[in-house]
C-alpha cells in the first residue's frame, strides 16, 4: 500500500474559488505545502471556464451580504491581477433599464443597494444613456455602473494555474475525490493526508461537505444557462445591458452581455436541469444524482417554492430561439434577432437548495471546523469575488 501524499492545506476543485485560495495561502505562507486536487484534466472544465466573464461592480446584493461585503473588492484584485499579467479587461460597464414604471422602484433599490455597498453606481436620464449606450431603451431613467467590466475567464483560471504552479503549488488532475477515511481522503488515484483540508467542488462541494458532516440541510440543484451569440457584421451594444430583476431570486434575467474578444451574447438561461453536469444529451447521467434532483424540482413544483412552477416554464420556453431573443427587445431599440443564431457551450451554475425551507440560499455559504472547511453556494458573483473571498476566507475561517 502506498504512502498517503501528504501536506498542509488539500484543496478540492481547480475552478476559480480553489485556485484564488491557493494563490493566497502561498502568497501569505510560503512554507506551506498545498496541493490542489482536480477530477478534470485541467482547470475551469466547469462553471469558472464557462461564465460569461462579467466582472461585476456589487450593487444586486443586499448590503448585509457577503457578495456585498467582497464583490467591489473582488472587482479591484481581479482587474490587479489582469494587470499585473497583462490579461485583457474590456471595461464598458453596465447598463440597467426599465420596462415600465413599477420597474424604476427596482432601479432606485438597485442604486439604493450600490451605494450602500460602496459601487461607483448612478442613476441617469434619458439623454446621458443616449450618449453612453445610444442603443439601450429604458423608462425616464437608467442605472449606470463605470466599474463593471468583462475578462475571460479561463484565461484567468490557467494563468492562475501557472502562476501557483511557479510558487510550488502542486496541481494534480484526473484526482476524483471518493471517500473520507478517518485522517485520510481516498481519491481515485492517491490517498491524501492534510492538516486542513478545503472543499471548493462547486457542483459537489455538498455531496463532499456531508461525508464530513456538514450541508446536513442543503442540496445542489443545478440550472443550465445557456447564452444566443450574435453574429452580425456590427455590434448591437457598447457596453452591457441588463433588465431590472427580480431580486428574491438570484437569477439576473435575459441580457445582453459584451465580451472581452469584443463579441455580443444573449442570456443566460436559468433552465432546472436533471443532473448536475447535465451540459448535453446523456452526458455525466447518474441515476441516483437524477432521482435526487428530480425529488427536489417536483416538490418545488408542488409547493411552488419561490414561485418555481412560473421560473421553471418561463425558463424551459427559452429552449425556443425565437421567444429567447423577443425577452431581450424591450432592452434596446433595435435588436436585429436573427443575428443570434449560434447557441453557445452551456454552464452549469452550482445553486444550493435549503431542504427544510425550500428556499434558494442567496449567499456564499461556509460550514467547517479545524480539519475542513467546505464553500457551499459559491455562485455568481464568486468569480468576480474570487480573490477577495479568498483573502476573506483565510482570515475569517482559516486563521
Amino acid at each position: 500500500m502506498k504512502e498517503p501524499i501528504v501536506c498542509d492545506y488539500l484543496i478540492i476543485g481547480a475552478g476559480i474559488v480553489g485556485l484564488s485560495l491557493a494563490y493566497e495561502l502561498t502568497n501569505r505562507f510560503p512554507e506551506k505545502h498545498i496541493v490542489l486536487i482536480e477530477k478534470e484534466d485541467r482547470v475551469a472544465c466547469h462553471a469558472s471556464g464557462r461564465n460569461s466573464g462579467v466582472l461585476h461592480a456589487g450593487f444586486y446584493y443586499s448590503s448585509d451580504s457577503l457578495k456585498a461585503r467582497l464583490c467591489v473588492e473582488g472587482n479591484r484584485l481581479m482587474k490587479e491581477f489582469c494587470r499585473e499579467h497583462e490579461i485583457a479587461v474590456k471595461r464598458c460597464g453596465k447598463i440597467v433599464v426599465a420596462a415600465n414604471e413599477a420597474e424604476l422602484e427596482g432601479l432606485h433599490e438597485l442604486e439604493r443597494r450600490g451605494k450602500r455597498n460602496g459601487v461607483e453606481v448612478s442613476l441617469i436620464g434619458t439623454d446621458e444613456l443616449a450618449r453612453i449606450e445610444p442603443n439601450a431603451k429604458t423608462h425616464k431613467q437608467a442605472l449606470y455602473s463605470p466599474t463593471t467590466a468583462s475578462v475571460d475567464p479561463a484565461l484567468v483560471c490557467e494563468k492562475l494555474s501557472e502562476v501557483l504552479k511557479k510558487k510550488g503549488v502542486r496541481i494534480h488532475f484526473a484526482v476524483r475525490y471518493l471517500r473520507r477515511k478517518g485522517g485520510l481522503i481516498l481519491t481515485n488515484r492517491s490517498d491524501y493526508q492534510a492538516k486542513r483540508l478545503i472543499n471548493a467542488a462547486g457542483l459537489y462541494a455538498d455531496k463532499i461537505a456531508r461525508d464530513f458532516g456538514f450541508s446536513k440541510h442543503r442540496v445542489i440543484l443545478p440550472f443550465k444557462g445557456i447564452y444566443l451569440q450574435y453574429n452580425g457584421n456590427d455590434l448591437p451594444c457598447q457596453t452591457h445591458i441588463y433588465p431590472v430583476p427580480n431580486l428574491l431570486n438570484p437569477f439576473l434575467g435575459v441580457h445582453y452581455t459584451l465580451t472581452v474578444h469584443n463579441r455580443v451574447n444573449l442570456g443566460p438561461t436559468s433552465i432546472p436541469a436533471f443532473w448536475r453536469e447535465n451540459y448535453s444529451g446523456f452526458e455525466g447521467f447518474k441515476w441516483g444524482e437524477f432521482l435526487q434532483i428530480l425529488y427536489y424540482e417536483a416538490k418545488l413544483f408542488l409547493f411552488n417554492s419561490f414561485n418555481f412552477r412560473k421560473l421553471a416554464i418561463h425558463e424551459i420556453r427559452k429552449y425556443n430561439r425565437k421567444h429567447f431573443v423577443g425577452l431581450a427587445k424591450d432592452l434596446t431599440h433595435s435588436c436585429k434577432a436573427n443575428a443570434f443564431n449560434e447557441w453557445l457551450a452551456p454552464g452549469i451554475r452550482a445553486q444550493l437548495l435549503n431542504t427544510e425551507t425550500l428556499k434558494l440560499e442567496m449567499d456564499f455559504l461556509l460550514e467547517g471546523d479545524e480539519h475542513s472547511l467546505h464553500i457551499l453556494n459559491a455562485v455568481s458573483p464568486a468569480f468576480t469575488c474570487s480573490f477577495a473571498f479568498a483573502r476573506y476566507i483565510i482570515s475569517e475561517k482559516l486563521a
